[in-house]
């Protein structure tokens, strides 16, 4: 028979994990004692090794691939690389490690003396019962609420972990001391291209593998035009298996399966991420796990475990950083107000990749739509087509738009091309109000000649049953 260990310390509130989790406590809770355990640095994944550091190299990157191809617009221009080590500083020692460390320092300082900061892995050895450290650091805490925020980690292949083949993950690449000449990407989804593009761009040969199409679950418009970019671009090696790994710390040869060899200097990984709930003991808190491997919540975001909540990549079905800011509004609401809980914000989830071309999407795409049983108008706009378009020489960029042909309901839009992540907002829009699209192209003014006039053209170009 197991028994819970005697308890160091009771808190009002636990919260493991202090990326979004970290936003949990207002002055709302100002009254309140709250413990934040964190193993690793304050602002979690998006901060340090995710969204906001990849941008700002994808910027660099977008800079370095414009002036390498400024020749299409009569321009002369030579991009001579990158200063790989002041790009890192920059990035890292002049912004974003002092950010995290400003993070944690203000959570220990005195403008929040209700709360203490644990620094150690949490584990859970009873109900709402978590154990940080081992030896002479490990600490027993509790809490009435407790806020699981634990985030995810890089899905490492059992064939890659058992080769012993030195890798990459998003979460030290960009610290390399040296910008690898040649670097194997393994994997297809949104980390592997927006990394592709950065190395690329920057001056490294990239040659990237993957098992399916490159960016497979977005509506296949953009996916096909987007893999022969790709295949142009890159060296790519789709529906291919990796059989053997060797190498060292200076090369890496990745044998596939059709026989192919490809040597490196690096290999990056990048085939997803996996919830870090696996790692919290949570049967001993009563913690439920779906399949997938995230910790199951209800609609309010509690756990199975009373009293237990959880947000963020342990638990939702989106790992992107603006879901999980949203739910933790909403675990925040919930429980400050138990008989007025608000349902967790997944609709109309909007996202991302900041590779080239830039994509965005939000809704459905096509083929799901069509499998829902809607009654369809599409409508393909190409960048090209209207007089920013012109100026920018583009001859890759689309918008598809999908739209109930019955009721004017736009069901999903999807953007490929320059700024598509900031032309979709207003198409986001459009659909978190439910407008009918038939009236907002011409209800409103499109600056010309703007970029998005190929939103505009796009609205006006979709077909509808005359009432």
């Amino acid at each position: 028979m197991t028994t819970t260990p005697a308890v160091d310390a009771h808190y009002d509130y636990v919260i493991i994990g202090a990326g979004s989790g970290n936003s949990i406590p207002t002055e709302d809770f100002d009254d309140k004692s709250i413990a934040i355990v964190e193993k690793d640095k304050f602002g979690g994944t998006c901060m340090n090794v995710g969204c906001i550091p990849t941008k700002m190299y994808v910027y660099a990157a977008d800079v370095a691939l414009a002036a390498r191809e400024s020749e299409r617009l009569n321009i002369s221009t030579e991009y001579h690389g990158a200063d790989w080590s002041g790009i890192v500083d920059r990035v890292f020692a002049n912004r974003i490690d002092k950010i995290a460390e400003g993070g944690e320092a203000y959570r220990r300082g005195d403008e929040t003396p209700n709360i203490t900061v644990y620094d150690q892995h949490a584990s859970f050895v009873g109900p709402k019962t978590i154990k940080t450290g081992q030896g002479a650091e490990e600490k027993v805490i509790s809490g009435d609420t407790i806020i699981v925020a634990t985030g995810s980690r890089p899905s490492i292949p059992p064939v890659i972990a058992d080769s012993g083949v030195p890798y990459h993950t998003n979460e030290d690449i960009m610290r390399l001391p040296e910008q690898p000449k040649r670097l194997a990407i393994l994997g297809g989804g949104f980390i592997a291209m927006e990394f592709a593009h950065v190395f690329e761009a920057l001056g490294t040969e990239v040659t990237v593998v993957n098992r399916s199409p490159l960016l497979r679950p977005i509506d296949s418009d953009i996916s096909e035009r987007f893999n022969k970019l790709a295949a142009e671009r890159y060296t790519t090696h789709v529906g291919r298996l990796v059989t053997e790994f060797s190498g060292d710390e200076n090369e890496v040869t990745l044998t596939l399966d059709d026989g192919t060899e490809i040597t490196a200097d690096a290999l990056l990984v990048a085939t997803g991420r996996t919830p870090n709930g696996d790692q919290m003991n949570l049967d001993a808190a009563g913690i439920e796990m779906r399949e997938d491997g995230r910790i199951k919540v209800d609609e309010f975001g509690r756990t199975t475990a009373e009293g237990v909540w959880a947000l963020g990549d342990v638990s939702s079905p989106f790992q992107l950083k603006h879901v999980a800011n949203a739910e933790t509004r909403k675990v925040r609401h919930n429980i400050l107000n138990p008989d007025d809980m608000e349902p967790m914000p997944h609709d109309l989830v909007p996202s991302a990749i900041f590779t080239h071309p830039q994509i965005a999407a939000v809704g459905l795409t096509e083929e799901l739509a069509r499998s829902a049983g809607f009654d369809l108008t599409v409508k393909v706009q190409n960048y090209g087509d209207v007089a920013y378009g012109w100026a920018m020489e583009d001859d890759t960029g689309i918008v598809k738009l999908i739209a109930d042909k019955k009721s004017g309901r736009l069901l999903g839009a999807h953007f490929m091309g320059p700024q598509a992540a900031t032309l979709i907002q207003q198409v986001i829009t459009i659909m978190a109000f439910d407008l009918d699209v038939r009236t907002v192209a011409t209800k409103q003014y499109w600056i010309h000649p703007a970029l998005p006039e190929v939103t505009e053209n796009a609205l006006l170009g979709l077909e509808f049953n005359e009432d």
